[in-house]
């Protein structure tokens, strides 16, 4: 069974849909506006926009007969957290390495 991190980070592994997130940065839009000056399709986009939504990237909400598609701040707060485990790793494996050359010294 495939992850939600994996599924994020497939989901982020395409350039266009890195591409189509960060025209959602400026805020909503609809799947017209996002594939405007883009060198993909429309229909396109609105596959690309469905993978974002499985991986909880991006929130849908209609407009009349638009439907508008924003950044799902959950989602991005997810993965941030997720990514922030590998920096806690990474600062005690530091201060583990950083304690036990202090302790080398003091025996010299």
């Amino acid at each position: 069974m495939i992850t939600y991190e994996e599924r994020v980070l497939n989901a982020l592994g395409d350039h266009t849909r890195r591409a189509v997130l960060e025209r959602l940065r400026g805020g909503s839009r609809s799947v017209g506006e996002i594939a405007e000056g883009m060198e993909v399709s429309r229909p396109a986009v609105s596959q690309h926009l469905k993978i974002l939504k499985a991986a909880r990237l991006v929130t849908v909400h209609a407009e009349g007969t638009r439907r508008v598609y924003a950044v799902d701040t959950r989602g991005i707060e997810s993965l941030r957290k997720w990514l922030e485990g590998f920096w806690d790793e990474a600062l005690t494996a530091f201060k583990v390495m950083a304690e036990r050359e202090a302790t080398k010294e003091r025996k010299q």
